[in-house]
């Protein structure tokens, strides 16, 4: 038996886009342990543009900001396997292409879509699959390293993360009434993924970002997925509504010498 004892157990996975997705390598990771993967994909379209990289997978398609789809996304999966063992929640979004840069001016529509599928579909998905998931199965969601930091071209998805950090503890709270399912998040720094290539200036944070890690070596997905698949295995049994910030000593690194040497002769004349 492995370490982590995932083999023969069944887990669904929503978010892939393309190769690069930190749900994509989790879910290859998964397969390297024996596990079954499901695949949930925004769109028939996105199932479409899979088609090689996850050839003869399950895929089904569902838009977790239509509750019906969510619904009959469970039923599906139920009439296929009787018991889930994990469930990864890799979703974001924010339409950045209406985005001013300020974030006193971001319209309300955008504000709650982003809410709606950064956070509120963990709650939703979590509700529609509770009878389904193994009395210790584990629900593990990615965030980021921090949401308390205002970087403007950002924008307002660190918010719509604070919101999904704070869901952890209730929805870990609200399912122990009836079950042992944990629910816990990856807390990434900064990564090259699909979904980061819509942000303005990512290029520059990202490359500031490696600078700033300890070891001067940008954070890899690999690194993100190896520890959402500790916990998603019982090995982390000991672990629940927490966020396990992973980044490369970024966080603690801010004033490197380097960097302040670097910033302050760019920012002021040496003579």
């Amino acid at each position: 038996m492995s370490f982590l004892n995932l083999s023969g157990k069944v887990f669904l996975v929503f978010g892939v886009a393309n190769k690069r997705s930190v749900a994509y390598q989790i879910a290859r990771l998964l397969e390297e342990e024996g596990a079954r993967v499901l695949y949930s994909v925004h769109s028939a379209e996105r199932r479409k543009s899979l088609e090689s990289l996850l050839s003869g997978r399950e895929v089904y398609v569902c838009d977790v900001e239509r509750d019906e789809e969510i619904s009959t996304l469970a039923q599906s999966v139920r009439a296929k396997h009787p018991v889930l063992h994990g469930i990864v929640h890799s979703l974001a979004y924010a339409n950045y292409e209406s985005f001013t840069g300020s974030f006193h001016e971001v319209g309300r529509k955008d504000f709650l879509q982003c809410v709606s599928v950064s956070c509120f579909s963990l709650i939703a998905i979590a509700g529609a699959f509770k009878e389904l998931l193994d009395d210790r199965a584990a629900v593990v969601t990615i965030s980021i390293s921090t949401t308390r930091m205002a970087v403007e071209s950002y924008g307002y998805m660190a918010p719509a993360k604070a919101a999904l950090d704070s869901s952890l503890a209730f929805l870990a709270k609200s399912f122990s009434g009836f079950s042992r399912v944990r629910f816990n998040a990856v807390c990434a720094g900064l990564l090259k993924t699909l979904a980061s290539a819509g942000i303005p200036t990512y290029v520059d944070h990202f490359m500031f970002a490696e600078q700033a890690t300890l070891r001067k070596q940008a954070l890899a997905t690999e690194e993100v997925a190896s520890t959402a698949l500790f916990l998603l295995s019982e090995r982390s049994s000991g672990i629940n509504g927490q966020g396990i910030v992973v980044d490369a000593g970024m966080g603690l690194n801010y004033f490197d010498t380097a960097i302040v040497q670097h910033t302050l002769a760019g920012v002021w004349p040496t003579t």
